[in-house]
């Protein structure tokens, strides 16, 4: 028993902690970058103010994670994040494909006490700092209130990824709150005051069928006259979780310091909707409904935003802006929300897209005042229109993999964040990045100690794709539909399609490419056919003039004909994808992009794929075959399509494909990265939409990794991940090496993206 007799003055327990890196902010952000710095060796102390991970992707916000791949909705193919996040999200898919936010939490929680080199400590919140001179960071002092204990956490660096800006604002970074002027930035897409400068916070619910009536009686707070908001008028009982994104308040207050004010308006209204649905009688279908969960903490999406060295802003985005110290990249829309939320009578969201993927430069990703101070997440430098774009989580969590890269340098270099731009560690800084995974677009890996790019590499069989083959699958030109091809610079040969005409009509064809090659925005035409259709099966030759300048992807592009049916394939190849030009208004596509006259961005079309088990190929055949998935591929610096497929690709009758990766003399060897296709197409949103699959189709199960005797060492059976790394018990001293891979399947032959070995 412990008695004490009180009267004086009692201090907190108090556990002082000494470590190399301090990540304050365990949303996803946060995780990414605690993982990606512990696995390369750095002690980290990982400080989250919440009882889980994942921030607003956690069950207790239960918004999907999201970035470049924007839902599947705009044009940006192959474009989910690389590196850690990747691995996040395919773990996810793997173990929880019915997207549930519980399952999410605990793939999170996971993988950070899987890292020996991580200190979580969850429940703990930073509440000061200390600084040994006026720019440097000394320690961070926050709080358990689980465990009633102070923790004084001192190191050299410092990661900001809290969401609201804690530590950068303790410590007098500067920072910006609100939106700028067109003319600061020449930015024409910033909104005006009465649109308003920030976006507000979002509180979600979710329903379930009951079985049998149930009765709400709703609580005394809960706004009782809910048809007079605007954007509730065309509420139906079908949306729940985060596709009740817009119900949205907050951005005319202090994002930062209103937060409890803006959460108790969030309930009223959150509670009176449900009033509304269950007792005014307009919704006979819910009598069964019941309330299964109600948000307890808002989701943040705007409040503080740092200065670093360089701001991110519009330009950069719609103009996909070149920058020498790119490590991330973006993709989705320009997104900005009105300032009154559920309230205003303006659209919930105001979304322009790009026509691709966008960079992210370095000197975004730390305080321009604060020298051992990492900006991550949200938070990052950019203008309130960029940040409509970059804050998104998928997205922020792969520009903070770079921040926690680029204190793994600081650490062995003995540097500032700065100093890595100005001393020129930025090539180091991408490589390393490139190496786990991590895409930068227009980068190629190029590691001088990396040994496959030294070798002779052969394969069983390469595919020369000369035909998709039909399988009695046929689907009306309803929506007009475009065959992704990557073709070599040339002229184009000739195509051979079939469909069958419902009447006498005409097919309009075109061909199509991207007025930049690394894009799949099928903005340039390059010929037009027009093919006459008789009723009943139609064989159709389309022999083009064109010729490609460069090697890219074209888009041979069947417009809109609900009296046509084209054939299509179950056979998927990786790197060969078909498109619609269809709508997803989730994202603002209307099938076409139309902004208003000096708005500073583009009109085009989007040609977006549909999501499996839809999504099939049209049947063609191309007799020239198509030669772009050669063995060499493996060790051309990229991980993903771009221009070009970027893959060994197996032939499809070949029984057992392999790779042969051979030297002149022997090469001693300790690990071996192989990365597979998981679909980078797939967004794979992490909560709330259920997906078809667990693993991805593209994906190699089974493999084996033998040395120039034959010998086994390495195997590998049901593999689902996309980067695979095999770390050696022993340095292996050979001369080859050969990694036999089984089809995924029947319809999908087997592929790798690169091999590197060290």
């Amino acid at each position: 028993m412990i008695f004490s007799e009180g009267g004086e003055k009692r201090a907190l327990a108090l556990e002082q902690l000494e470590t190399e890196l301090v990540i304050v902010g365990g949303g996803v952000s946060g995780v990414c970058a605690a993982i990606t710095a512990a696995r390369r060796g750095v002690k980290v102390v990982l400080l989250q103010d919440r009882p889980v991970l994942g921030g607003n992707a956690s069950s207790e916000v239960r918004l999907w994670m999201l970035g470049a791949t924007s839902h599947m909705g705009n044009n940006n193919r192959w474009a989910r994040e690389g590196g850690v996040v990747d691995e996040l999200m395919v773990e996810n898919m793997y173990r929880n494909k019915e997207g549930n936010p519980l399952i999410f939490d605990t793939v999170m929680l996971d993988m950070v006490k899987s890292e020996p080199n991580i200190t979580l400590l969850l429940n703990t919140a930073v509440y000061h700092l200390e600084k040994s001179t006026a720019d440097e960071i000394s320690a961070v002092k926050a709080f358990c209130s689980q465990n009633s204990t102070e923790y004084f956490v001192k190191a050299p660096l410092f990661v900001d990824a809290s969401g609201d800006g804690i530590v950068g604002f303790l410590a007098g970074a500067a920072f910006r709150m609100g939106a700028e002027s067109k003319d600061e930035f020449g930015e024409k897409f910033a909104p005006s005051k009465e649109y308003g400068e920030l976006l507000g916070h979002s509180l979600y619910f979710y329903s379930k069928d009951a079985g049998r009536p149930v009765k709400f009686v709703p609580p005394s707070y809960a706004l009782q006259d809910i048809t007079t908001i605007p954007r509730f008028k065309n509420f139906n009982t079908r949306e729940y979780g985060c596709k009740l994104w817009w119900l949205e308040y907050g951005g005319r207050l202090d994002t930062v310091h209103d937060t409890e004010k803006i959460k108790w308006e969030l309930w009223k209204v959150a509670y009176g909707a449900w009033n509304y649905i269950k007792n005014s009688g307009n919704f006979p279908e819910a009598e069964n409904l019941t309330l299964e969960w109600v948000g307890t903490i808002p989701g943040k999406r705007e409040s503080r935003r740092f200065e670093g060295e360089y701001m991110l802003k519009q330009q950069d985005i719609v103009e996909q802006r070149h920058h020498d110290d790119a490590v991330a990249f973006g993709g989705w829309s320009i997104d900005l929300h009105p300032a009154d939320g559920v309230f205003s009578e303006k659209p919930g969201c105001n979304q322009w897209h790009s026509k691709g993927l966008y960079q992210i430069p370095y000197r975004s990703l730390y305080s321009r005042n604060i020298k051992n101070l990492f900006l991550a997440g949200r938070i990052i430098s950019a203008t309130h229109v960029a940040f409509g774009s970059s804050r998104v989580m998928a997205t922020a969590a792969h520009a903070a993999q770079a921040v926690a890269m680029a204190a793994v340098i600081c650490l062995d270099k003995k540097v500032w964040p700065a100093e890595i731009y100005h001393k020129q560690y930025i090539g180091t800084l991408q490589t390393e990045l490139l190496k786990s995974g991590h895409h930068i677009p227009g980068l190629l890996l190029n590691d001088g100690k990396e040994l496959v790019k030294q070798a002779t590499i052969t394969a069983s069989s390469e595919l020369v794709l000369k035909e998709l083959p039909e399988s009695k699958l046929l689907k009306s030109l309803e929506t007009a539909v475009a065959q992704m091809v990557p073709l070599k610079a040339g002229k184009v040969q000739d195509f051979i399609f079939h469909a069958e005409g419902n009447a006498a009509t005409q097919l309009e064809v075109e061909l199509r490419i991207s007025s930049k090659p690394f894009n799949h925005t099928p903005d340039v035409t390059l010929e037009r056919k027009t093919i006459p259709i008789h009723p009943g099966r139609n064989c159709i030759n389309i022999s083009f003039d064109a010729v490609m300048q460069e090697q890219a992807y074209a888009f041979i592009t069947f417009l809109k004909n609900p009296d046509i049916q084209l054939h299509f394939s179950t056979k998927r190849v990786t790197g060969v994808l078909s498109v619609f030009n269809s709508i997803n208004k989730a994202v603002s596509n209307y099938g076409k992009q139309t902004p208003p006259e000096d708005l500073g961005v583009d009109e085009f079309e989007f040609w977006c794929p549909k999501r499996r088990p839809d999504g099939e190929n049209i049947a063609f055949k191309y007799p020239s075959g198509i030669d772009l998935f050669r063995a060499v591929n493996i060790a051309n610096g990229i991980d993903r399509p771009v221009a070009s497929p970027n893959a060994w690709v197996a032939d499809f009758n070949d029984p057992n494909p392999n790779l042969t990766i051979s030297w002149n003399e022997k090469k001693q060897i300790s690990s071996i990265d192989l990365l597979f296709d998981t679909d980078y197409d797939h967004p794979m949103e992490s909560v709330l939409m259920g997906h078809p699959e667990d693993v991805m189709p593209f994906c190699v199960r089974n493999y084996t990794v033998k040395d120039e005797q034959g010998n086994i060492i390495y195997q590998q059976k049901e593999n689902y991940q996309t980067m695979n790394k095999i770390r050696l018990p022993q340095p292996l001293s050979t001369s080859s090496l050969t990694i036999e891979v089984e089809h995924p399947s029947a319809d999908v032959p087997a592929a790798i993206f690169s091999v590197r070995c060290y």
